[in-house]
């Protein structure tokens, strides 16, 4: 384990109630723990301004029946095949289908791609998770 440090910390008491109900919500064993993914998670963030090379998910939900989308979808994926790293498709039904693209790189890139994916006419649903490739954290 690494060494832990100690310090202090003065909230309000209004401010702390909340983030202890917070915490509680979110199954932390600790505000400690709690505290630290928040530090990570604006580190992340950190990584993603500075362009530094990240990783991230990029969601898709849409209807397989719609024209052409599965071949605009796959093509974009294939002109930007330097930064898919791995993708998983899954039918959730009938008409839909739910695919997940890892991919790794500049945010600046990242971002283009999961645009325009989520662009794409017939996509229901998109999102972009960031995450770090944990070099920096």
């Amino acid at each position: 384990m690494a060494n832990l440090k100690r310090f202090g910390v003065s909230l309000e008491e209004e401010l702390l109630s909340k983030f202890d109900l917070h915490i509680k919500n979110q199954n932390y064993p600790t505000r400690s723990k709690a505290i630290a993914d928040l530090i990570r998670k604006e580190l992340v963030k950190s990584e993603w301004i500075k362009g530094k090379t990240v990783v991230a998910a990029i969601t898709l939900v849409y209807d397989h029946h719609k024209k052409d989308l599965i071949s605009k979808i796959i093509d974009i994926q294939h002109d930007n095949h330097g930064l898919i790293v791995s993708s998983q498709h899954i039918h959730l039904d009938h008409n839909n289908c739910f695919e997940i693209i890892i991919v790794k790189g500049s945010p600046k890139n990242i971002k283009t791609l999961a645009d325009k994916l989520k662009s794409a006419k017939g996509v229901k649903h998109s999102s972009l998770t960031a995450a770090t490739t944990g070099k920096s954290i």
